[in-house]
Formats: C-alpha cells, sequence, structure tokens
C-alpha cells in the first residue's frame, strides 16, 4: 500500500480480472489550453494557447486486446501496472512495452480516473515503469501524446520527459483528425 495524498492505493502488476476496469476507465480530461505546432525550417515550434470554451477530450473505445495480452503476462517485455483505491475501484493503469533493440521502454497508454488526478497517482504508476525499465535494462522511456492534452504534457514534464518529436500525421482519418502527435522521453534513471 501507498498513500499519495490522504489516500491510500495499492500499487501492482494488472491481474485478469482488472480487464474489465482497465477498458472501462474514463481516462476522459478538459483542458483550457492546448499546444500549437508550427512547423519551421528546422524542425517545428510550440506555443501553448489558451482555448475557450474549453475542450473536452473523450478518447475513443479501444478494443482491449493489448490490455488482456498484458493483464494475462503473455509477454514477457509487458506490462501493465495498476493503483487500486482503498475502496478497491480502479484509480488508474500504465501500460509499457520494452524493446530491446533500441533499449526502449514505451508508455502505451497511462490513464488516471479523473476523482483520483493530482494525487500523485500518475507519478507512482511512472515510477513503476521506470522500475520494469531498469529490470529490462532500457536507456530511455518514450511516449506519445496529443497535442490537445496540454494536462498531460504538463505532468509528463514535471516527471522528467522532454520533447523528442512530431508527428503531423498520426491521427489523420481518426476521431483525433487535426491534432499532432508530440513525442517526448527521458533518460532511465
Amino acid at each position: 500500500m501507498t498513500m499519495t495524498q490522504d489516500t491510500t492505493y495499492q500499487f501492482r502488476t494488472a491481474r485478469p480480472e482488472d480487464t474489465g476496469a482497465i477498458e472501462s476507465l474514463d481516462g476522459s480530461f478538459t483542458t483550457d489550453t492546448v499546444f500549437e505546432v508550427a512547423l519551421t525550417d528546422d524542425g517545428f515550434a510550440l506555443r501553448e494557447v489558451p482555448v475557450d470554451p474549453p475542450l473536452v477530450k473523450v478518447f475513443p473505445e479501444d478494443d482491449g486486446s493489448a490490455e488482456d495480452d498484458e493483464a494475462e503476462g503473455e509477454d514477457a517485455d509487458s506490462r501493465t501496472f495498476v493503483a487500486v483505491a482503498a475502496d478497491g475501484g480502479l484509480a488508474g493503469f500504465a501500460a509499457v512495452s520494452y524493446s530491446s533493440w533500441n533499449r526502449r521502454l514505451t508508455v502505451e497508454d497511462i490513464e488516471v480516473a479523473p476523482k483520483h488526478r493530482g494525487r500523485g497517482v500518475g507519478r507512482a504508476l511512472m515510477d513503476l515503469a521506470v522500475d520494469f525499465a531498469r529490470e529490462r535494462g532500457a536507456g530511455h522511456l518514450w511516449l506519445e501524446v496529443s497535442n490537445v492534452n496540454a494536462p498531460a504534457v504538463h505532468a509528463y514534464r514535471r516527471m522528467g520527459f522532454a520533447f523528442c518529436g512530431l508527428d503531423t500525421t498520426l491521427y489523420h482519418a481518426t476521431e483525433s483528425e487535426g491534432e499532432q502527435a508530440l513525442y517526448m522521453s527521458m533518460p532511465c534513471r
């Protein structure tokens, strides 16, 4: 059990019985700023700009197949970690995978339920990801985040991630059309 700002959470590797709760976790967010991406001759520049009214983003349903495999432990280089609140409900999860060829741990997904945000749950889940990265011999952690998810970008930066790339086409022909994918990484500390 771990205390994070007046609430007790249990952090552990996901079990098969966690799959339904992981799939149904509310990962939506509301933000009053987004990161505007400007392409430059030398790459790109980001500028945080206000949006009014605030943007409410609800992610489309996922097929759950990645989480199913990870919860069942079928891949030694993938893990899903969960945070379980004192009431037994799922407070959050992080799904990660390791690639040996470039010694990268990819944070495939990390979500914290709205009522548990701002309590250190995301940081504790990321700490488990870092521990797993160290076990595997990773040199760095890497993730992708939409430019409209300013709350997540700020959280990742506080955790030590820095911008390392951009993909302006990743979300074409998806429900996230018009958004850009920002890539962030940090050394495995």
